[in-house]
């Protein structure tokens, strides 16, 4: 019994808990534009390429790293008294709830174009919403909160996304998909009231305080500068863009998969959404033991390999058919090896920030790292998808995981992985 206590007691440290609900709202808007939308443009009859172009909307959190010099470099007017932080967590929520009330009063069926520009602005909001909120939790964590402090963010996030997206599911199954994506416009709060109850981080105020325009202009030009000078920083780099090509591919288009099966509404959100979230819940538990355990380097190697061979699930499930017990395995072996794999992954790139510069750098590094695959699933996988099919597509997709963990393994072969550490991973 102690010893339970003592392995849950990181996780109720109050920076622990500050790392989930900010994670709640990091969640919810991916799941608006992500999986919630793709369904109600499939149920509205819009044809596999059209559906997958909107999935460039998750661009805006690639481009991110252009406008997040402004999370550490401008003070909003009013709220600057808050901190810097806080007053820019307020201002992008309040964003974010605005994007998402607009998304929900347009109709697909009556303007596609209204609709394209609705998904950007939520991708926007979004975007800037996490730029915060990735800053606030690394400057909030001490080093060795890191691991803890990453799983109990993936654990808001992905509470956030499964939570807004079976609410949206099952309000829109019965009042509409107006009514759906408007009650999820409360999920921004979580954050919000996360920096007004505990400040701002100590973290930032010790290490990074900057005025007038040379320091705005170091915000933008510093983040990349003192990246790029690292040892091996180039490999890493290209790591960081490749490993979740794969991964991301196969992700955004689960539920193409599952409307032309022929799941309903209430089965997805049972299987997809509630199995793989508890799912996913031990996959995080799972990593942050083995994490501690094994370290950094071998979970991260064993989290590529488990993320690459998840997405060979989906290719059996399209073999199978409609099966309710095939859906729960495929997407209960998917949401385990991402719930693990987002432990030590987020981990690891958050202890690639430098303090001075945590807003641009985690925005450049978590923007990279799914960039690739974004643009290859916006711009083919639907064409992909009707002219392979589902089983050799998600067969591509696993063979596309394997150069993330041969780059892996040759970074820590060479040293370069602690080569290229920053100083959000050690004490100040």
């Amino acid at each position: 019994m102690k010893l339970v206590t003592e392995s849950l007691k990181p996780y109720l440290e109050r920076e622990s808990l500050a790392a989930f609900f900010v994670g709640v709202s990091s969640g919810f808007p991916y799941a608006m534009i992500g999986a919630t939308l793709t369904t109600r443009l499939a149920q509205d009859g819009i044809d596999k390429k059209t559906v997958t172009a909107f999935t460039l909307a998750f661009l805006l959190y690639n481009l991110k790293v252009f406008w997040a010099w402004v999370v550490d470099g401008v003070r909003l007017p009013l709220l600057h008294r808050l901190g810097q932080r806080v007053s820019w967590l307020l201002f992008s929520g309040l964003l974010v709830m605005a994007a998402v009330i607009n998304l929900a009063l347009v109709d697909p069926t009556a303007s596609l174009e209204a609709t394209v520009i609705a998904a950007l602005l939520v991708g926007f909001a979004g975007a800037t919403y996490d730029i915060v909120i990735d800053a606030y939790r690394i400057e909030t964590l001490r080093p060795d909160q890191l691991g803890v402090g990453s799983g109990m963010c993936q654990y808001g996030w992905r509470i956030g996304a499964a939570a807004a997206g079976a609410l949206a599911l099952v309000v829109a199954a019965r009042h509409g998909w107006s009514a759906g994506y408007l009650a999820c416009a409360v999920f921004a709060l979580p954050a919000m009231l996360t920096g007004l109850w505990l400040g701002e981080p100590t973290r930032r105020e010790v290490v990074l305080q900057k005025q007038g325009l040379a320091a705005v202009w170091q915000s933008i030009v510093g983040p990349f500068v003192e990246f790029m000078q690292r040892s091996g920083a180039w490999l890493v780099l290209v790591f960081i863009l490749v490993h979740k090509i794969g991964d991301t591919l196969a992700n955004l288009t689960f539920r193409l998969l599952f409307n032309d099966l022929g799941y309903t509404n209430d089965e997805i959100a049972l299987y997809d959404v509630g199995f793989g979230f508890w799912a996913f819940l031990i996959g995080i538990f799972i990593g942050g033991i083995l994490y501690s355990r094994m370290g950094l380097k071998h979970s991260v190697m064993l989290a590529l390999v488990l993320m690459c061979v998840s997405n060979l699930s989906f290719a059996l499930l399209a073999v199978a058919g409609h099966s309710n017990w095939g859906l729960a395995a495929a997407i209960g072996f998917e949401n385990l090896a991402s719930g693990f794999g987002g432990v030590v992954v987020v981990a690891y790139f958050s202890a690639l920030c430098n303090l001075r510069f945590t807003a641009a750098q985690y925005a450049l590094i978590s923007a990279a790292a799914s960039v690739v695959g974004r643009v290859l699933t916006g711009t083919t996988a639907g064409g992909l998808i009707e002219t392979m099919g589902y089983v050799n597509f998600y067969l591509l997709t696993t063979v596309l995981a394997v150069p993330g963990i041969l780059l892996f393994w040759l970074m820590v072969r060479n040293g370069l992985l602690d080569a290229a550490l920053g100083t959000a991973g050690s004490r100040q």
